[in-house]
Order: structure tokens, then C-alpha cells, then sequence
């Protein structure tokens, strides 16, 4: 936990966060992680549907928690009257306003850009959806998997005769909200500079979708089609034309990743493996050439990596200078020196099921400022716990108990 003379960049910032699942509440949760006040507004009875995801105990999953935490929650019915009123209210007090609703959504609730911009002509508004909000998909419903497959991801992943795979966590959301929290920050600059004063807000909303912003990661994956007509493939645990660099069994039954593809550090590699040979074959001298050569490399360094424990072939490669690490679990990270010593795993007190709360390690502020990892504050917070305080404290009247919008 934070204590009075721990600095948050985003300090004074309030948000107000209309949004559910994971693209808007991780951009939410980047802001919160860097001091910002971000108020979540979830529906009352069920709240955001990522209470319920992955639930193994208690009443709100552990994947609640990471992405809502450092957030308060209030309760509103935004298809109510009372609640839009409320809402546009709330935007008088606040720097952001985000969400991930249908593209047209907030626009039929009467909270378009134009109301928002008439309750508060300063108010940075961010919009993320399956395909943003121009375009003749953009009406469409967008999710993750969908971003991924259009974005150019999922032909990438997997191996080359089997169906492309997905990389095992909404990586499409992620990116997306990770762009969003961007284009809120730049947008703070923006305004603090007074370069967008006069704007009308329509016209400087951060617009994004997920599948640009899943496209944005694929490096040049459109300029090698156009230029060179080239079609990347799926290639496992390689990168295509690189080589070699891949992961590898262990005889210990563990498995490790070596990327040896430089060209002074495949000789390296190779000298360290027992294989001069190769060190010194001028054929491989160079990636296009080893990547031609990628079968036999890789058969040559599975045979020694088999026949070691993960710790003989990661010290062996480290005193040659060949970068390789192990493929962790959970259970390995939460044990690793490097994590803790820059407070990547941080403890917070919450309700698994049991008779207590216990303490938990959720993963730590990234990036970095100064030392160490910012202090996490909270966990995801219970539903409507703020809604009192809230409203309470920003707005004149409220007309309604709070215990009734639970």
C-alpha cells in the first residue's frame, strides 16, 4: 500500500469509467495504477460481468480485482433518466470520460460527445469498440477474438499444419486498452497546452478499435505484402527468418527459451552446445541462412537441452552470453528474486471464500518510475461500495438511497 509521500504521476486526474469486461476498465486501470481517481459505473444487481469471470471462490474473481483495482465503484442505471442525469453531473467533475459500448450507445442514452461537451467543454472522451466509431463495421460488436483474427494476430500463432491459436489471455483487449490509456494521456498534454482549446469534442474523441489497435502490434506485416508480395506463416515457437531462436525441452521436463540468433552469439551458442561445426559452417553465418537450416539447428540444441535440468543449460548459456530463460508459471513467478526485488508482485487483502480475507499477489505498476513499482492501493472494489461517498461528495442532492441502486 501507498503511504503520504509516495508520488502518482496522475494525480488529480478523475475518470469517470462507463465500461465493462477489459479493453476500457484496463485503460481505467492503467490511469488508476498512476494515481488517477477513476470512478467505475456499473449497473445495478450484476455490476461489470468480470465479477463473475474465472470465479473460483467468493463473490468477485481474482480477475475483477486486477483490472478494477484502484478504482471506486458506484452504482447507476444508465438506461434510467435519473441515471443519465446523474451521469452528465458526474462529467462536470471530471478530466475523462471512458467507454467501450456499441458505437451509437451513448449517443440513444442522450450522453453523445455534444452532451458531454455541454456539461463539461474541457472533458477528454475515450471510445474504444470492435471497429471504431466511422466506417461501415463500425456498428458491428467487436470482441477480442475477432480483433485478433482481423488485426492480422491469430494467422501468426500456432504451428503451421494446425488451425491458428489464440496466445492464451485477451491479448486484443489488452492492447486496445493499453492504446486508450495513451490516447488519454496525450490528450491531458493537449489540453494542458491549450492547443485543442476551441475543438469541438466530437472532433477529438480517442477513437480506437480493437482491431487497429491489435494491427498496430504486427510490425511489417503489411508493408513486407506490399513491398515483397511475402505471406508471413505460422511458425511455432519460431520467428519467421530468424533463427535460431525457439523454445526447447529440458530433461528435467521443464522447457526454456534460447534466442541465439545474432550472429556472434550463434557462434557462442553453438560452441557451448558442443557443436563447433556449426559454430563454424559458412552457410550459417548469417539469419537467411540458419533460418534455411532451422530444422537441423533445432534438432542439434533439442539434443542437448534433453539431456540437461534447466538449470545446467540456463547456467551453461549464460556463461557464453547466450540470452535464454525459463518458461515460467504462475508458481514460478511468484518465486522469482527479479519480480520481487521491483515489487512485481504486490499483496492485497480479498475475499476468496473463506472464513477471512487473505492476502493476495496481484502484478505490480508497469512501467516503472524511479525504483520501484508504484504501490497498488486497492482491490477491485465491491459493488456500488463508493456510490455513497461519490455522489455524495461531487454532486449537490441526491434523490434517491443509495442502498436502492445495489
Amino acid at each position: 500500500m501507498g503511504n503520504d509521500s509516495t508520488r502518482y504521476p496522475l494525480e488529480g486526474v478523475r475518470v469517470l469509467e462507463l465500461g465493462n469486461y477489459i479493453a476500457a476498465p484496463t485503460a481505467g486501470r492503467m490511469l488508476a495504477d498512476f494515481g488517477a481517481e477513476v470512478i467505475k459505473v456499473e449497473r445495478p444487481g450484476t455490476g461489470d460481468e468480470l465479477r463473475g469471470w474465472r470465479l473460483h471462490g467468493g463473490s468477485t474473481s481474482m480477475f475483477f480485482h486486477t483490472i478494477n483495482r484502484n478504482k471506486k465503484s458506484v452504482v447507476l442505471d444508465l438506461r434510467s433518466d435519473e441515471g443519465r442525469a446523474t451521469v452528465l453531473e458526474l462529467v462536470r467533475h471530471c478530466d475523462v470520460v471512458l467507454e467501450n459500448f456499441r458505437p451509437g450507445t451513448l449517443e440513444k442514452w442522450g450522453l453523445g460527445p455534444e452532451a458531454l461537451e455541454a456539461a463539461n467543454p474541457d472533458v477528454v472522451l475515450a471510445r474504444i469498440s470492435g471497429f471504431g466509431q466511422t466506417g461501415p463495421l463500425s456498428q458491428q460488436p467487436g470482441f477480442a477474438a475477432v480483433a485478433e483474427a482481423m488485426g492480422g494476430m491469430r494467422e501468426l500463432v500456432g504451428e503451421a499444419d494446425r488451425p491458428p491459436s489464440r496466445v492464451g489471455v485477451s491479448i486484443g483487449d489488452s492492447i486496445a486498452g493499453l492504446h486508450a490509456a495513451f490516447g488519454i494521456v496525450v490528450s491531458l498534454l493537449e489540453r494542458r497546452s491549450g492547443r485543442g482549446t476551441g475543438t469541438p469534442l466530437a472532433d477529438r474523441v480517442v477513437d480506437i478499435a480493437l482491431h487497429e489497435a491489435v494491427f498496430s502490434m504486427m510490425e511489417s506485416l503489411v508493408p513486407d505484402h506490399l513491398a515483397h508480395g511475402v505471406r508471413r506463416q505460422r511458425v511455432g515457437g519460431r520467428m519467421e527468418g530468424i533463427a535460431p531462436t525457439n523454445a526447447y525441452p529440458c530433461g528435467d521436463g521443464s522447457s526454456v527459451v534460447i534466442a541465439g540468433n545474432g550472429d556472434s552469439i550463434f557462434r557462442r551458442y553453438m560452441q557451448a552446445i558442443g557443436r563447433p561445426d556449426l559454430a563454424e559452417d559458412p552457410a550459417l553465418a548469417t539469419n537467411a541462412g540458419r533460418w534455411a537450416r532451422r530444422d537441423e539447428l533445432d534438432r542439434a540444441i533439442g539434443d542437448w537441452t534433453s539431456a540437461r535440468s534447466r538449470d545446467d543449460v540456463l547456467a551453461a548459456l549464460d556463461e557464453a552470453g547466450v540470452p535464454a530463460g525459463p518458461i515460467y508459471t504462475a508458481a514460478d513467478i511468484c518465486e522469482d528474486e527479479q519480480y520481487r526485488a521491483r515489487d512485481m508482485i504486490q499483496d492485497m487483502r480479498v475475499d476468496t471464500g473463506g472464513d477471512e480475507p487473505v492476502d493476495v499477489g496481484f502484478p505490480g505498476v508497469v512501467p516503472v518510475i524511479g525504483r520501484t513499482s508504484l504501490p497498488l492501493r486497492t482491490p477491485g472494489p465491491e459493488l456500488g461500495e463508493h456510490t455513497a461517498e461519490v455522489l455524495g461528495s461531487l454532486l449537490v442532492t441526491t434523490s434517491e438511497n443509495t442502498e436502492e441502486r445495489k
